[in-house]
């Protein structure tokens, strides 16, 4: 393996095993010699690629997290072409919380906790959470305003509004659930928000 490739693969090795560190025991719990410790990296080769957590949590955003929210948020709606936006917006909104993992019922999304945790107190991480946030929400907007031209979407609809509080009633649901034990809170939201997209097609 040529250097190159090899100070890449390491790249990926601490951007990957700090992810997943943070999502288990938040980005606060996660220390530089925990990350060391778990990718078997000395000081040195840790430092040669960044300069502290902060540095590597930046990445974390940009690299994994952003990626994570395109693949199951973002490109279903790019890519749709046979769903009318009301049944594509429930595809988005109802389908990966009927599939989540017990892990990702008891974890909760790594984005928004990362906001929950750090997202204030960190100003650094203020721009690529912003970033991350703002693509889904555009993404959304551009949706519903096809849903409209469409006549598949009321015309009266607040294209923002409606994108807003599809995000954040998702996420809030995301998050109570980590303090509960049973389903009973996602089968509550999957049920509101089905209603609330009726209510605007």
């Amino acid at each position: 393996m040529n250097q190159k490739l090899k100070s890449e693969e390491t790249q990926k090795l601490i951007i990957q095993t700090a992810f997943e560190m943070f999502y288990h025991n938040g980005f606060n719990n996660t220390s530089v010699p925990d990350i060391m410790e778990e990718t078997n990296l000395t000081k040195g080769a840790f430092y040669h690629h960044f300069k502290n957590k902060q540095d590597i949590g930046i990445k974390v955003i940009e690299n994994i997290l952003s990626k994570r929210i395109y693949n199951g948020f973002i490109a279903p709606l790019k890519e749709n072409k046979t769903r009318k936006v009301p049944d594509l917006l429930l595809y988005v909104f109802t389908e990966r919380i009927e599939n989540f993992t017990e892990k990702e019922k008891a974890l909760g999304c790594p984005a928004n906790n990362m906001i929950n945790e750090i997202g204030c107190s960190i100003t650094a991480f203020r721009d690529p959470l912003r970033k991350l946030m703002d693509g889904w929400k555009d993404a959304l907007i551009e949706t519903i305003e096809i849903g409209k031209e469409k006549n598949e979407i009321k015309a009266s609809v607040d294209s923002n509004s409606a994108a807003t509080y599809l995000i954040c009633s998702f996420e809030g649901a995301r998050g109570i659930r980590k303090i509960y034990e049973d389903d009973a809170l996602f089968n509550n939201y999957l049920k509101a928000v089905k209603e609330y997209i009726k209510s605007i097609s």
